[in-house]
């Protein structure tokens, strides 16, 4: 028995033995075959490597197979690994690339093909270095992303086009010229969007370009809108035996510098020849290539540009152009405005649009020269700072506005119309007038004639919210710049108010002197009518006393016309006395009560204090109270209340009110009450309250009205308590 196992063991040995000499064989096969590949097991050990794998991965077989396959695969990453195993598992078999990264850093594009080898799970890699090829193709897409890239964010309008003029591709900024889609323009001929006049143009430059591979020129090209002139370039075989057109709309420029645009040529080739500066550098900044306009700009050759930092001519790095940089370096794109300093000195104002190639190694920056429209801007803000001051210092209110909402205002324009100017700037226009429904009709009238006319002026009564109300003329002027207008308003309502009492004045003066010229004329004679009546009424037998009465009625009235007229006649020397306003009311009132008893009206009497002691003329004052107590009974045929209150009005003033219970007078009306001869009654005179008024103005005082129709009016008198006061308004 122990020989039997004796004799297995040393057969286990022999074939051992023989199995190390085979494996050792085939390792060294392995090593021989020129193909690189390696052995994983599932824990990703590198099991085995040939001698071609070492090479490849720069490691020694020894170190080689104590690391991991993941070693190499930093770069890739893990959800991609994770695909590709289950990928094996499931198919046996994959075939993909990595980016390896070798022990020392370096980077290798490595081709591989992965199978399962045995029942244990284990892998074999087969390797394939590509990173010539793959370093080629990124060259050659990279040169074609920078074309593409120029081509794309071109100003000017560029087409791609056969032989035979048929438009291969076209950019953006050709289709918007023609108001086109891209897909309305690709496929069709050229010369289908050249004007006919400028066919023979085209047919020269397109010969020249095929005997000298270039040409330029001027033509008209056909869109939707208009005819537009352009000036254009064309070059052969640029792309694939394709030529190329860059265009640029010279038709505004043309109007303006005609002579001076026939005289140029714009473009001859899209890198070369762009008015724009274009510059390419790489991810440490460095310029690697620039075009003929970037020269111009930077004044500088090309030498001299390529090789230095793309930042080397900034003027200023401040916040802006480090915030300009964080901007880039975020979103891969920026476009911003900075002052360069150019080699002999000069400062430009260049605006920028760069983007960001990383993945190709480079990136793209388009300069344009803006120091013109820079300096125009400044001219401009300096007439800004000079209209500001002005517009901030006018003693008249100036606003900013259009139909959309205000612009600005002036400290001015906010206190005439009681605003807060924030709260002014954040409303419309639409909304502003509704807040005073009553102003939006007048103020719509003046924006319409404004929008009809393109200045209007008029003269608008504005409802404040709290009731008062202001005339104020407003000027306007319509689209003063960039479509807002300019209002200019001022608050007249004083000086039409002086106005009218300049005009109420010399229309008194004129009544005083055809009072004093003719009252006492028409007295003497009425005098002698009055006996005569009364020595006729007595001599006639029959019975014509409603005859008589009548007569005797008119001549009264006459008569009492004639005082009125007297009292508005040159002033006489009236003497003015200290007494109680209260007494002067109530012999007043016990002097109309029988009329008021007759028209079933009531006096509600209110003293606010027993004496109110003032310096007046007791029966002139006697007479204003009669006069507007009198109104008062008049307008209330019906009965009612007629409402009398006296009371201190500040320490100056005493206040008395008279209010009825009438039919009320319009606003209107009440600026016309106290004119001569103004009145609503049929059988008035006008006289009775501009007496009154004159009465109260010699007395220092003044006269407020308030009316609701159909509520009735209140009259407010206001007399000093000391002569010496003045009128407060």
């Amino acid at each position: 028995m122990m020989e039997t196992e004796l004799a297995e063991i040393a057969a286990y040995k022999k074939e051992i033995s023989k199995l190390k000499s085979q494996l050792e064989q085939c390792k060294l096969l392995s090593d021989k075959i020129i193909e690189p590949f390696i052995i994983v097991n599932q824990e990703r050990d590198i099991l085995y490597g040939n001698q071609s794998a070492c090479l490849l991965l720069n490691t020694p077989k020894e170190k080689l197979q104590t690391m991991k396959i993941t070693h190499f695969l930093k770069v890739v990453p893990s959800h991609i690994l994770q695909l590709q195993e289950e990928k094996i598992e499931t198919d046996g078999i994959v075939e993909d690339e990595w980016l390896i990264q070798l022990l020392d850093g370096g980077l290798k594009h490595i081709e591989f093909t992965g199978y399962t080898y045995n029942a244990l799970g284990h892998t074999i890699f087969k390797l394939k270095d590509i990173t010539l090829e793959r370093s080629l193709e990124r060259e050659k897409m990279m040169s074609m992303q920078m074309f593409l890239d120029v081509f794309n964010q071109a100003i000017d309008s560029i087409v791609i086009y056969d032989r035979s003029g048929i438009i291969i591709d076209s950019n953006t900024p050709f289709c918007q010229s023609l108001k086109l889609d891209k897909s309305e323009v690709v496929g069709r001929n050229i010369t289908d969007f050249i004007s006919e006049s400028s066919l023979g143009v085209w047919d020269a430059c397109f010969n020249q370009v095929q005997a000298e591979g270039s040409s330029s020129g001027v033509m008209e090209i056909k869109s939707h809108a208009a005819e537009l002139k352009v000036d254009f370039s064309s070059t052969a075989n640029i792309f694939n035996g394709f030529y190329m057109c860059i265009l640029k709309d010279i038709t505004e420029k043309s109007l303006i510098e005609q002579k001076l645009m026939d005289s140029e040529r714009i473009f001859s080739e899209l890198f070369e020849q762009t008015m724009d500066a274009i510059v390419f550098w790489d991810q440490n900044g460095t310029i690697f290539r620039v075009n003929d306009s970037a020269c111009r700009i930077f004044e500088s050759s090309r030498e001299n540009l390529i090789g230095c930092l793309i930042t080397e001519y900034v003027a200023q790095k401040d916040e802006r152009f480090y915030n300009m940089i964080d901007t880039f370096n975020r979103y891969g794109a920026v476009r911003e405005e900075l002052f360069y300093k150019m080699p002999n000195g000069q400062l430009k104002l260049l605006e920028l649009t760069a983007k960001m190639h990383s993945s190709e190694g480079y990136n793209i920056t388009i300069f344009r020269n803006v120091s013109e429209r820079w300096r125009i801007e400044m001219e401009l803000r300096k007439s800004e700072k000079k209209f500001r001051k002005i517009f901030e210092g006018s003693l008249d209110g100036m606003i900013i506005w259009n139909l959309k909402g205000f612009a600005d205002i002036n400290e001015t324009g906010c206190n005439i119309l009681g605003f807060n100017k924030e709260k002014l700037l954040s409303m419309n226009v639409n909304k502003l007038l509704e807040s005073v429904p009553e102003n939006a009709v007048l103020l719509h009238e003046h924006i319409d004639q404004v929008l009809k006319k393109g200045s209007f002026t008029s003269v608008i009564p504005v409802k404040f919210e709290e009731g008062s109300t202001k005339y104020i003329e407003f000027s306007t002027r319509k689209n003063l710049y960039s479509g807002l207008h300019l209002t200019i308003f001022r608050d007249i309502t004083k000086s039409l108010e002086m106005q009218e009492q300049l005009k109420k004045s010399d229309t008194l003066n004129v009544v005083g002197e055809l009072a004093a010229g003719i009252a006492h004329e028409i007295r003497n004679p009425m005098t002698a009518l009055k006996g005569f009546i009364q020595l006729l009424q007595g001599s006639v037998k029959e019975d014509f006393s409603n005859y008589f009465n009548v007569i005797t009625s008119e001549l009264q009235r006459i008569e009492t016309i004639i005082t009125e007229f007297l009292v508005l006649a040159k002033p006489q020397a009236v003497k003015y006395f200290r007494q109680n306003i209260n007494s002067i009311m109530k012999e007043t009132l016990e002097l109309l009560a029988a009329q008021a008893l007759m028209l079933n009206i009531q006096f509600e009497v209110k003293y606010q204090e027993a004496d109110l002691m003032i310096y007046c003329e007791g029966n002139q004052l006697k007479q204003v109270f009669i006069n507007i107590i009198k109104n008062a009974l008049e307008v209330m045929p019906d009965g009612g209340i007629v409402r009398v209150e006296t009371s201190r009005e500040g320490d100056r003033h005493i206040k008395i009110t008279i209010a009825d219970q009438g039919i009320g007078i319009s606003e209107e009306k009440i600026r016309k009450l106290g004119e001569p001869f103004y009145t609503t009654k049929e059988r008035g005179t006008g006289l009775g309250l501009m007496v009154s008024y004159k009465i109260v103005e010699e007395h220092r005082g003044w006269v407020e009205v308030e009316s609701e129709e159909g509520k009735g009016t209140a009259f407010h008198l206001f007399l000093p308590m000391d002569r010496s006061q003045k009128e407060p308004r």
